[in-house]
């Protein structure tokens, strides 16, 4: 027993001594979020009075362009800075004109968030999956569209020619307000035929944030809230194979050397790995999406009583800041720094 004794008093170093109380714990900690770490999702939908509920994503609404004011005002006032929007339009055809309609309906959304809280950054979500009938993020060789070509597979999504309705509809979106536009589909040259774009238009001011996205398992909810599913197929001929590591840092390059601002991984908690390495190797300011499947994931297994909602959503999303986020898109935002606000009172 007194050697025993004797060998742990030697023990000098005891970090548990910085865990012993929450006090303690709050002093040392060396990853905190706050609201300017936060980007919040908005979907909006045509019509009047309308906030319709997202079944797979609880407390996630589409509205209604009137129904923007209300929303805008508490974003604000909990002190995040930006939103993101996603289009639900009326009518979808084979290359997504709503998407590039001046009066569309994200223009609509962008002049009337402006219009009551103009200080409030608002990115455009640059992508065509809502608004094509097929529910692919561009134009699509078919027999029955104008740029057939029968020497590509059926079903070959033309990067070129949907790089052309992605600077048209860049240029409707930044015309009407938009701070930021994010393209999202993984199209070869979009961030510089958006950057041309915006450029040639007098429009330099306006940033894009590009995203490195893979052809992902965790966006189911999200298709249900936006009404983007593929009709047939799915996106793993333009988004990353979930397996690969050394082709998003590939795609992160060329982004960069495009003209990207801001670089967003997407989803976030599956590719915590690939955050790091865009912190660590890159000065780019770096955004990540903690996606519509990892919300409503820690949503489902709270209401079976599995895990604590709170203290499950905080940690994810600390986890993604601790990983090298300076800005995280997430459906948590309002109600993580409604608790964090809380726990401070």
């Amino acid at each position: 027993m007194a050697y025993e004794a004797t060998r742990h008093a030697d023990l000098k170093v005891r970090p548990r001594r910085l865990r012993l109380s929450q006090s303690v714990r709050r002093l040392v900690r060396e990853t905190a979020l706050a609201p300017d770490d936060f980007i919040y999702p908005l979907f909006v939908r045509h019509g009047e009075g309308s906030k319709r509920p997202v079944e797979s994503l609880p407390g996630v609404y589409q509205l209604s362009v009137d129904k923007l004011a209300a929303e805008a005002r508490e974003i604000s006032a909990l002190g995040i800075p930006a939103v993101i929007l996603f289009g639900i339009p009326e009518c979808k055809d084979w290359r997504g004109t709503e998407n590039f309609a001046e009066d569309g309906i994200v223009p609509q959304a962008i002049r009337a968030i402006k219009d009551i809280e103009p200080d409030l950054l608002v990115i455009s979500d640059m992508c065509f999956c809502q608004y094509t009938d097929h529910g692919h993020c561009g134009i699509i060789n078919t027999p029955d569209n104008p740029h057939y070509d029968p020497a590509l597979p059926p079903g070959y999504l033309h990067n070129d020619h949907t790089l052309e309705l992605l600077q048209r509809a860049s240029l409707a979106h930044a015309r009407a307000g938009a701070d930021i536009i994010a393209p999202s589909g993984m199209i070869d040259g979009m961030v510089a035929a958006i950057r041309s774009a915006l450029d040639s238009d007098s429009a330099q001011h306006v940033a894009i944030m590009s995203y490195i996205k893979y052809a992902s398992a965790f966006y189911g909810p999200f298709r249900d809230a936006a009404h983007s599913s593929p009709q047939f197929g799915d996106r793993s001929q333009y988004q990353l194979d979930p397996a690969n590591q050394r082709e998003a840092f590939k795609e992160i390059s060329l982004d960069i050397e495009e003209g990207a601002d801001i670089i967003m991984i997407k989803p976030a908690l599956p590719n915590l790995d690939v955050l790091s390495h865009l912190r660590e190797t890159y000065r780019q300011p770096t955004a990540a999406y903690q996606v519509s499947g990892e919300y409503a994931m820690i949503h489902a297994a709270a209401q079976r009583g599995w895990l604590d909602l709170e203290r499950a959503a905080l940690e994810s999303l600390t986890c993604i800041k601790r990983a090298g986020a300076d800005m995280i898109i997430s459906y948590f935002a309002k109600d993580a720094l409604k608790w964090l606000g809380a726990s401070r009172d």
